[in-house]
């Protein structure tokens, strides 16, 4: 048992089939206790997504990031290969760098020691006399990556099994909208007081539509029609089919009408969330950073050849505007959800048939937590 807050017979109904299952505990989101092992056997033990490729286009290019409490960044080196480095010198532990932008060098703000694009130091003034000092072995530490379909995923778990295999059915799913070809055009930033959870939960399923999306979202996407597939791996899909089956959609290469027409969420366990209609995505990328906080960037993405469209400026406008308001409704509601796990008298709830996707995703987060 993880924590004594999530007691064996809590465990033993989430665990039930979706029919007879219930909520996690609420435990399980405030307790700050059971965020401390889920840090470490969750979010460290697991691929997170840092960044897209397009992001890092020339050499010398990056992004920062925190990997489960590892500052790192993204960093593309002059040999073009993209890597993820630590941002912590290996002198005295400070931060090398932060925000994003384009270097040659990367020298510590602190005492100056200056890394190359590959990590490796370069520079380390006045250590003339340390007996020992090896310049070779105080690079900055490589964290294991992979690039899947654009994105740079990473990993602070040597010995996690390869990220590409686990989402072969998500890649087969979304292998018309060659997502590798999708470019970041816009990136919304936001802060909230919430576990990371709750916003995974609220991304993956369609219920709410009826009442916190009422004139939004379940007008044009009926919460009854909502579908997530089986799978035996760790993602979930919902597709949400449109409601009006006829109206015209424009061509887009590679798609069909469906693709084009409905609205499609996904997950990969637990961080990678895409929402998709035909030739937009929109990829929610959470960080967690306590029991009680997140910081989350939307980027608003769009396949590369849109860029060249005359109106691209307007549609890039109108997707910010549109999924600003869809997501102000979804912080009232999770600011509401958030005030009840940490009401005294809560308790675990029956889940709908219709958040199959947030069961898959318990049942996989009890497995990871060791219950």
């Amino acid at each position: 048992m993880t924590h004594v807050r999530l007691s064996p017979a809590d465990v033993a109904a989430c665990r039930n089939p979706l029919a007879g299952a219930l909520t996690l505990p609420p435990a399980a989101y405030t307790d700050p206790a059971v965020w401390e092992i889920e840090r470490k056997r969750v979010l460290a033990a697991s691929w997170t997504p840092l960044a897209r490729v397009d992001q890092v286009p020339g050499a010398g290019d990056y992004v920062s990031a925190d990997l489960a409490g590892e500052p790192v960044m993204v960093v593309r080196g002059e040999d073009g290969a993209v890597r993820v480095l630590s941002r912590v010198c290996r002198h005295r532990a400070a931060l090398v760098a932060d925000g994003a932008g384009c270097r040659r060098l990367f020298t510590c703000p602190y005492h100056a020691w200056s890394y190359d694009t590959a990590g490796a130091l370069v520079r380390a003034p006045l250590m003339e006399g340390a007996d020992g000092f090896d310049v070779a072995a105080h690079g900055l530490r490589e964290i294991r990556s992979e690039i899947w379909e654009g994105f740079v995923m990473a990993t602070l778990d040597a010995d996690a099994p390869a990220f590409a295999p686990q989402v072969s059915g998500l890649a087969d799913y979304f292998a018309n909208y060659n997502l590798g070809g999708f470019v970041v055009a816009r990136t919304l930033d936001y802060a909230h007081g919430w576990n990371w959870k709750v916003l995974a939960e609220n991304f993956m399923e369609a219920y709410h539509h009826i009442a916190a999306h009422s004139k939004t979202l379940e007008p044009g996407y009926h919460a009854r029609d909502s579908q997530v597939p089986d799978t035996d791996q760790p993602w979930s899909i919902l597709h949400m089919p449109a409601a009006d089956r006829d109206a015209p959609q424009p061509d887009v290469p590679g798609l069909e009408d469906w693709q084009v027409r409905d609205l499609i969420a996904a997950i990969a366990f637990p961080g990678l969330m895409l929402a998709m209609q035909g030739p937009f995505m929109a990829w929610y990328q959470m960080t967690p950073q306590a029991a009680d906080r997140l910081d989350l960037k939307i980027h608003l993405c769009f396949p590369d050849w849109m860029q060249d469209l005359d109106d691209y400026a307007a549609i890039v406008d109108g997707a910010e505007a549109a999924t600003r308001a869809i997501h102000a409704e979804d912080i009232a509601a999770n600011d509401l959800v958030w005030a009840g796990l940490n009401a005294p008298l809560s308790r675990p709830g029956p889940l709908s048939p219709l958040e199959k996707s947030i069961w898959q995703m318990n049942q996989w987060w009890l497995s990871r937590m060791g219950l």
